[in-house]
């Protein structure tokens, strides 16, 4: 992820966060926590986190403790916890495949593990600093966001072969599929837009300016509208792109340095969290992204998944117990 993170380090209550809140909050936060699980590894920094919500198993990348956590979010229990897999950012759980795959960032490599065990089933090779992760279901491949390196490797999900190493002009943020368009498209930070690349050819087939978006980093897509929610980490901005049309609608003020967004397609709500503590949601509504609530809700609060099934929203925490062990924080919504 940013930068910042790397700054921060575990040096958390260091004050590395801001207090500074969007200009346009929408009231508080339209979230109620109703649950607290204990999870391990110490109150180290989490990174992106992927649920399968079929079985309600839920995927923390613990980047500080050089893990990936393993959590029912039924039970409400760590169900396993996988070690040796150093500053892990990317953490991307493919239910049909049982299969898991996390970004060791550490060492430069994709790993993959066995959904039901835990077991490593392959490594692979990445360029420098993998962070995010997408699937392409119609090629069975896994591509891993480079950040430093600006470019996106590509890997056969089963073998781990590496297929291609894409170079895309900039420092990149994160990469989505869009199975309504059958490609990939990539956050370039460096180069200010979203770069559409074939995933049969490896080419960039178009690229998307995002005015008003200082390096676009963290993206969201409703795939039923052709929507790309961005978050923008020079300038504590999120827009909507529409992907169609090849332009920006909406920018709305988030917490400084956005990191992670997710979007509840059937609630039709975005949730964007930001470096600093800050979550934003947004609502769909008339055609526009507008602001739902926003809180500074704790340090190290840059990273969540959302349940599609009842729309609980999961926020790993470093400090999250009351004894200041590292906790996943459960809300529902409030309205």
């Amino acid at each position: 992820m940013h930068m910042l993170a790397m700054l921060c380090g575990i040096a958390l209550v260091a004050g590395c966060s801001s207090s500074q809140a969007p200009t346009q909050t929408g009231g508080d936060l339209p979230l109620r926590k109703v649950g607290e699980t204990a999870l391990t590894g110490g109150a180290v920094r989490f990174d992106y986190t992927s649920l399968d919500a079929g079985r309600g198993l839920l995927f923390l990348a613990h980047m500080g403790a050089g893990q990936v956590i393993e959590v029912d979010i039924h039970s409400h229990t760590v169900v396993r916890t996988i070690p040796d897999t150093p500053d892990v950012h990317g953490v991307l759980v493919v239910p049909d495949k049982h299969r898991v795959y996390a970004t060791a960032t550490g060492r430069n490599q994709l790993v993959a593990f066995d959904e039901d065990t835990g077991a490593v089933l392959f490594t692979a090779p990445t360029d420098t600093y993998p962070d995010g992760l997408a699937y392409d279901p119609v090629r069975n491949a896994v591509w891993t966001t480079n950040e430093h390196a600006g470019t996106e490797t590509v890997i056969d999900a089963d073998t781990g072969n590496v297929r291609a190493t894409v170079q895309m002009g900039g420092e990149v943020g994160n990469v989505v599929y869009n199975p309504t368009t059958d490609k990939m498209v990539v956050a370039v930070q460096g180069h200010g837009d979203l770069a559409v690349v074939a995933p049969d050819t490896f080419t960039i087939t178009d690229r998307i300016l995002t005015p008003g978006c200082d390096a676009p980093h963290g993206q969201a897509l409703d795939t039923a509208d052709q929507l790309m929610f961005v978050g923008c980490g020079g300038n504590a901005t999120a827009v909507t792109v529409d992907l169609a049309k090849r332009a920006v609608l909406d920018h709305n003020s988030v917490g400084e340095t956005p990191d992670v967004l997710v979007y509840d397609a059937t609630a039709q709500r975005l949730y964007v969290a930001a470096e600093s503590g800050w979550v934003s949601v947004f609502d769909r509504r008339d055609g526009h992204t507008t602001a739902a609530g926003a809180k500074q809700l704790a340090d190290g609060a840059h990273t969540l998944a959302v349940d599609p099934n009842d729309h609980h929203s999961f926020f790993p925490i470093p400090e999250g117990t009351p004894d200041g062990g590292p906790a996943l924080w459960e809300f529902e919504p409030t309205r």
